[in-house]
């Protein structure tokens, strides 16, 4: 070895040699956390598409659909583009129309707006990805 490749190899060494060990700060995430975590995850977003194809598949929701000109099949369809964000926001609204529908709160007109409005933010959400 010549003399600059020497220096070079001692300074590294001792530079390496005076730094004090230190652990980790961020610990890895254990396999059966992790995985507990993606179930519960792939259930929710299971939940949201039952609860969208649900009223999706009511038959005033049909009707609504139909009378706007919107095909049904293309917008469940589309549900599955949907990510984790706007399908739980949607599936939300959703389950807000079915129990005001159940309580006798909406009229038919109401629900044709809500359903429309649903199926259009959804066929723009997968539009624009």
């Amino acid at each position: 070895m010549t003399y600059p490749s020497k220096a070079i190899c001692t300074v590294l060494a001792a530079a390496l040699l005076t730094q004090p060990c230190l652990p980790a700060t961020n610990a890895p995430v254990p396999l059966e956390e992790m995985q507990k975590e993606m179930a519960v995850a792939s259930q929710a977003r299971q939940h949201n598409r039952e609860t969208l194809s649900n009223l999706l598949s009511t038959p005033q929701a049909q009707e609504a659909l139909r009378i706007a000109h919107v095909d049904v099949q293309q917008v469940k369809t589309a549900i599955s583009s949907l990510n984790d964000e706007d399908l739980a926001k949607l599936a939300a609204r959703a389950d807000t129309a079915q129990k005001n529908l159940a309580a006798g709160d909406l009229s038919q007109r109401d629900l044709l707006l809500i359903l429309v409005g649903i199926a259009v933010i959804i066929l723009i959400i997968v539009a624009v990805r």
